[in-house]
């Protein structure tokens, strides 16, 4: 009972609400650049038939706006903008239940806000929103969900992790890669959402939940996997010098 006062005491402080704002910050600059691209690409090809193009038009802008994203509330927040990478986190005991949900909160609320302001300024166009095609089931989309998310929290788990060293600008970047490469292996399927918050803000804003649940469920054991997986079997608290033996095996 003490331990979980001393973590609701935790999760109200001045730096968690430090950390709570450059969450809703970081995410609302994401969604707005994932989701702006895309309606700015389907403004100039209006009427046609997706192409690549577009699909790397929004990797792309994936990609950049996440490492940004990543970079400005990494010492603030952990830089996660991600509800899934939340949830890997805790999973792995790197941040308590309460703050977790706060977390939650301010990413969902900043993905909102983002297409919100894009509803509003570009005169109402539609909100894209995360669809699978008619031939996918659920489950197989969902799958595909989790298996990028996994990709994507392995790597968060991997750039923040001290024991590699100062990786600087490096490790923002190296999340943002992953998540872009993931969109453009699944855009055609999922749209390569991998955040829950992306998914839910623009669902809100755009009206419609179907095929929500392929958005939380598979981006959530995904993450759950990496974080045990990372932390428990690849690279262990109790090895520390894990990391040395194998750079060293590479260099032979």
């Amino acid at each position: 009972m003490a331990s979980l006062k001393a973590r609701l005491q935790h999760s109200v402080t001045p730096n968690a609400f430090r950390a709570y704002l450059a969450e809703f910050i970081s995410t609302f600059f994401f969604v707005f650049a994932a989701v702006g691209s895309a309606l700015s690409s389907r403004k100039l090809m209006p009427d046609v038939a997706p192409d690549p193009s577009s699909l790397v038009v929004v990797a792309v802008a994936t990609a950049f706006a996440l490492s940004v994203a990543v970079f400005i509330a990494a010492n603030i927040s952990g830089g996660h903008v991600n509800p899934a990478v939340t949830f890997g986190m805790a999973v792995g005991g790197h941040i308590t239940i309460p703050m977790a949900i706060f977390y939650w909160i301010a990413q969902m609320l900043g993905s909102i806000m983002a297409c919100l302001l894009l509803k509003v300024t570009t005169v109402g166009q539609h909100v894209p929103m995360h669809a699978i095609p008619q031939e996918m089931t659920g489950f197989g989309a969902s799958m595909l969900e989790g298996v990028m998310t996994f990709a994507l929290v392995y790597t968060v788990y991997a750039a923040g992790d001290p024991r590699r060293g100062v990786l600087g600008a490096i490790g923002p970047l190296a999340i943002g890669l992953i998540a872009g490469a993931n969109v453009l292996a699944s855009g055609p399927f999922t749209g390569g959402s991998m955040n829950p918050a992306y998914s839910f803000g623009s669902a809100v804003i755009g009206g419609s939940f179907r095929n929500q649940a392929v958005y939380w469920v598979g981006p959530l054991v995904g993450a759950a996997i990496a974080g045990i997986l990372y932390d428990n079997v690849v690279f262990p608290a109790q090895a520390p010098d894990s990391l040395t033996g194998i750079s060293d095996g590479v260099g032979v």
